[in-house]
């Protein structure tokens, strides 16, 4: 198959699959009520997050992994908020965001864009997004888990930042 094809293909794929959900949910009384509209309206958007990934798998771009894990992520988060109620967690929830962009460079790696080190920079940002949600969600009441005592993870991640900054080998070395 010629690359400028695939485009075509993948947008035509993704059309078929979407006609096929909306087909099923029409057709498939349990389907459609378990995909009740008030409650699970961000599953559609982490269905568009899927549809980015297959489009960059079908194009041969692994790179839209990240843009697909981003909003997969947001609607993840949009769900569980719509689910519990709990919308003022978006004061420290957004903090997850950095993390989704580490899911989505590690799948990148995964798929064949520079392995060893897209999956050490995801992780380094996988780390840091839950380090900062810890920290964000405990000084803000929304996590208990660490009471009065979440400064104690912003002095770890600050050793861990000034241990990598010491110890990191260079480019050149």
């Amino acid at each position: 198959m010629e690359r400028e094809n695939r485009p075509g293909l993948a947008v035509g794929l993704l059309l078929i699959l979407l006609g096929l959900f909306f087909l099923a949910l029409q057709l498939v009384p349990g389907l459609q009520a378990w995909f009740d509209a008030a409650l699970a309206w961000p599953l559609i958007i982490v269905g568009v997050g899927v549809l980015l990934l297959v489009f960059g798998l079908a194009v041969g771009a692994p790179g839209m992994a990240v843009p697909a894990a981003i909003v997969s992520g947001v609607g993840g988060l949009l769900y569980w908020q719509n689910a519990t109620g709990n919308w003022e967690s978006w004061a420290y929830a957004w903090t997850l965001i950095p993390g989704f962009v580490g899911i989505g460079i590690m799948l990148a790696g995964l798929l064949g864009e520079d392995t060893g080190r897209s999956l050490r920079d995801g992780f380094n940002l996988v780390l840091i997004s839950l380090v900062l949600f810890v920290i964000f969600g405990s000084f803000l009441g929304g996590l208990p888990l660490l009471g009065p005592y979440w400064p104690v993870i912003l002095i770890l991640f600050g050793l861990w930042l000034l241990f990598q900054a010491f110890f990191r080998r260079g480019v050149n070395d």
